[in-house]
């Protein structure tokens, strides 16, 4: 049988930041990828579907030194992002949050981004595996140590286990489920239908007169369901992506209102496919001016299949790893990245760094505690407005737009994380809204599945 110090399932950037750190620390690493096709990347690799944008203070989150970020990796420098509700709308140009990277933030090639960790992983002694899917792991405690068996018959004994394997957490809620209570799986925990929304998005060209090169944009309101919205994110020349994320099986009888949605139709029997309400955004923006599928056509050498992609995206409140089973789980697969904002990239890589160096170095017992000291303010950010705009309505997001603008600098510096005078009550409220969720979470209690749970 193979014998490894540290096998990692998932070769996406929780996974490859973790060999990358074990490697770096002299352990032997395994990364197993099942591999996945891309117009965009010759040959398979792991599942590079995202909108790819960071902001300032994620660079420093991910604990890299932007410098060292290949050119050809990041697409377009952003300067502010538009936040555009039914009828009102704001405009932030910075985040609030001190930051070593010069910019409000940058769009990137998420394919290339992944494929640059795991060069340095290979680089730094990583083996990694694509094609390579981990049918089963089972797990012997008295030492703990793994048996992972391939889906090509091959056999693999592990010390520790790094479990990275995105969202669709295919493999990581067969394992945890081995350590959880009867009554309270981990596979109900974080149930895909519930755990995950759905992405889709599209790589358009846009006409050159109305590309914004330097700013991100999210629509608010427009569609019915929890963190439900459209985006734009700027890509090189002026290809954009297109494309939104809502919840996964949605019913539109249970759409009080419909009416009140931009993106719904009087005649819809169902909730809208991804690609349909892509059309109507860019109906609603520009439909009057172009013909949107002459004027801005799908590239079709980008992303997954001809210019479109569809991905899971966690939307849900993170779990602790059983670090006494010598097991980690990191990024998307234990619940960090936000539908609120579609950003996972940066606690993912932060996640797993952490995972490969505690495995390698014997002390992944300091897993959960450590992984909340390095991205626990963002991970309650995350779910504190998350949890506010849970129930918002388009009248919702319109009054928040409105006080949030008043809640700016004139020139556009100020934070949406401290009341202005010049907001006034509203924007107090707001304000004291968002501390007392907050305080809600605060002390790790945004973990909805705690480290003492697991039987072992």
């Amino acid at each position: 049988m193979e014998r490894t110090d540290v096998a990692v399932v998932g070769g996406g950037p929780a996974g490859t930041a973790a060999a990358l750190q074990a490697a770096q620390r002299g352990a032997d690493v395994v990364v197993f990828e099942k591999g996945v096709p891309r117009e965009d990347r010759d040959g398979p690799g792991p599942d590079s579907t995202d909108a790819a944008g960071m902001l300032d203070y994620w660079v420093d989150i991910m604990d890299v030194d932007y410098r060292e970020i290949p050119d050809e990796v990041i697409l377009q420098e952003l300067e502010d992002v538009d936040f555009i509700g039914p009828t009102a709308s704001c405009t932030l140009g910075r985040t609030g949050i001190d930051s070593s990277y010069p910019h409000f933030g940058f769009a990137f090639h998420r394919a290339r981004m992944d494929d640059w960790w795991r060069e340095k992983a290979e680089d730094a002694g990583a083996e990694y595996r694509i094609g390579t899917s981990v049918g089963t792991v089972e797990t012997d405690l008295s030492g703990p140590t793994h048996h992972l068996t391939l889906a090509d018959g091959g056999e693999v004994e592990a010390d520790y286990l790094v479990l990275a394997d995105g969202p669709q957490r295919t493999v990581t809620n067969r394992v945890l489920d081995q350590f959880t209570p009867e009554d309270r799986s981990i596979t109900d925990v974080l149930a895909s239908t519930d755990a995950n929304h759905i992405a889709y998005q599209e790589y358009r060209r846009f006409p050159e007169d109305v590309f914004d090169d330097d700013t991100l944009k999210f629509w608010w309101g427009v569609m019915p369901g929890e963190t439900a919205y459209p985006w734009v994110f700027p890509n090189d020349g002026t290809v954009a992506r297109v494309g939104l994320t809502m919840p996964i099986g949605m019913d539109i009888d249970d759409v009080e209102n419909p009416e009140e949605y931009d993106l719904l139709r009087p005649d819809d029997e169902e909730i809208p496919r991804g690609g349909e309400y892509i059309r109507r955004l860019l109906e609603r923006e520009y439909g009057d001016e172009y013909d949107i599928e002459a004027d801005f056509p799908i590239v079709e050498d980008r992303g997954k299949t001809k210019g479109t992609e569809t991905y899971p995206i966690s939307s849900t409140r993170p779990i602790d790893s059983p670090t006494a089973a010598n097991v980690a789980v990191a990024g998307g697969a234990m619940g960090t990245t936000s539908a609120f904002h579609e950003g996972g990239y940066h606690v993912a890589i932060r996640s797993g760094k952490i995972a490969g160096e505690l495995a390698a170095t014997d002390s992944i017992s300091r897993y959960n505690d450590a992984w909340k000291e390095a991205i626990g303010d963002e991970i309650l950010r995350n779910v504190t407005f998350a949890d506010i705009v849970a129930e918002y309505e388009p009248d919702d997001w319109d009054r928040t737009f409105s006080v949030a603008t008043d809640m700016l600098s004139d020139d556009r510096s100020g934070s949406l994380l401290k009341p202005r005078i010049r907001s006034g009550v509203r924007g107090l409220k707001l304000y004291g809204k968002y501390k007392s969720t907050k305080r809600k979470y605060r002390n790790g209690k945004y973990v909805q599945f705690d480290e003492s749970e697991y039987t072992l």
